[in-house]
């Protein structure tokens, strides 16, 4: 036996299938991997994303290369943002020799915020989720969701009440089809200026009276958040399809009161 057979190793995934079964999706999921993105301002964050990375596979194919998708992840790169990851997706499906496939990148991002009145400093975190796709035949779907947590206070306990109405921290989930890029921060945006208050890290005494007011003279219900914020989505044209959904955390309740609109923009603008 000669060198170059004593090192041959047969590629079994790129044998033939007699079976002639296409598969829509094959590849990694589960798989938890530093991450560092680029923010709206600019910066650099870095955090821990929890990743699936998948192909379509040609019935004539026995398998995919599933090592392939970790080399791509291990290539040095700069920080990540939509349209990065729209370039990594590319460069996935030319490594896998695919016409179609997913990536989904789930995250916790930081952000700084400012108190109200002291002007202290603090990180929140919020839940992000990217997910760019295609199918053969199909152009390539972008879609993000973003969860915020903030603060809703009921109008009718407000109403009812001598003094005093009771208020919840609420999950706001908003999840867009994307026609052009847009960051999770404006989206967290949308979902705070749409509440009854935003919430922060760090508040001192001042802040806390600021917020605590702020949400009594701004009370809304489950249905009045996903409304208003549905309002908001539907005036921009870099969103497609919108879905928001709103599970506030009642305070005088064992149960969550949840609320969720979706729609679709007019191609090339707001509706």
């Amino acid at each position: 036996m000669n060198a170059p057979e004593r090192f041959f190793l047969p590629d079994i995934q790129a044998s033939a299938d007699l079976r002639r079964l296409a598969i829509d999706k094959v590849g990694v999921r589960g798989l938890r991997y530093p991450l560092a993105l680029l923010d709206a301002s600019g910066k650099v964050q870095h955090t821990v994303a929890q990743l699936s990375m998948t192909v379509g596979l040609p019935s004539e194919q026995k398998g995919t290369h599933m090592s392939r998708f970790l080399e791509i992840l291990e290539q040095r790169r700069a920080p990540l943002n939509l349209n990065r990851l729209l370039r990594l997706f590319e460069e996935m499906l030319q490594h896998l020799d695919a016409d179609s496939g997913d990536i989904e990148l789930a995250f916790p991002c930081f952000v700084s915020k400012v108190a109200p009145v002291s002007g202290v400093e603090s990180l929140l975190d919020y839940d992000v989720r990217m997910i760019v796709g295609k199918r053969p035949g199909e152009p390539v779907e972008l879609d993000l969701e973003v969860v915020a947590p903030v603060t809703s206070l009921c109008p009718c306990s407000r109403e009812i009440s001598d003094y005093g109405a009771h208020n919840q921290r609420s999950h706001i989930t908003i999840a867009v089809r994307l026609r052009s890029g847009m960051s999770p921060e404006e989206l967290l945006r949308i979902a705070e200026e749409e509440a009854s208050c935003e919430v922060f890290g760090l508040l001192k005494r001042p802040d806390e009276k600021w917020v605590t007011e702020r949400a009594y003279d701004n009370p809304k219900f489950v249905e009045d958040l996903v409304r208003d914020i549905a309002l908001r989505l539907m005036r921009e044209p870099r969103i497609a399809e919108w879905t928001v959904k709103s599970e506030n955390f009642e305070s005088i309740h064992n149960h969550s009161a949840f609320a969720e609109i979706s729609g679709r923009n007019a191609a090339g603008r707001g509706a």
